[in-house]
């Protein structure tokens, strides 16, 4: 997972998270209120729920265009049970969360595709062990 996720807060104007989504070179920003995270906005809501809806970016806030509610794991989950959160939720990004529901991390998609490779030869050895 990446430790250093970037975050927003909430009642924030849609346009700054669009504007640290192209300065960070990112996605996505997790929506938080404190250290709890409470959603996340993604490319994709800015457009299919405020530029395609015709709403005023300049006059919209994360709140009301984040998804939610935040799927989220725990960081004791296994790298299975997340590819299958996010597979079943359809989504790209995990956000990773402790028991108070603070956000310590987030994984991606790209994430798991990384270590694919070094799953597969783990799979191999185990089946060779048999």
């Amino acid at each position: 997972m990446t430790k250093n996720v970037i975050v927003i807060a909430t009642g924030s104007p849609l346009t700054d998270a669009a504007r640290m989504m192209k300065r960070c070179n990112i996605g996505s920003i997790v929506v938080v209120e404190g250290k709890k995270a409470l959603g996340i906005i993604t490319e994709r809501d800015i457009v299919h729920k405020v530029i395609a809806a015709g709403k005023d970016p300049k006059k919209v806030t994360v709140d009301d265009a984040m998804s939610k509610p935040l799927r989220v794991i725990k960081p004791t989950a296994s790298l299975e049970e997340a590819a299958r959160a996010m597979k079943g939720n359809k989504i790209k990004r995990l956000p990773v969360v402790n028991n108070g529901k603070e956000l310590i991390g987030i994984l991606s998609e790209g994430d798991i595709a990384r270590l694919l490779p070094s799953v597969i030869d783990l799979i191999e050895e185990r089946a060779l062990a048999r």
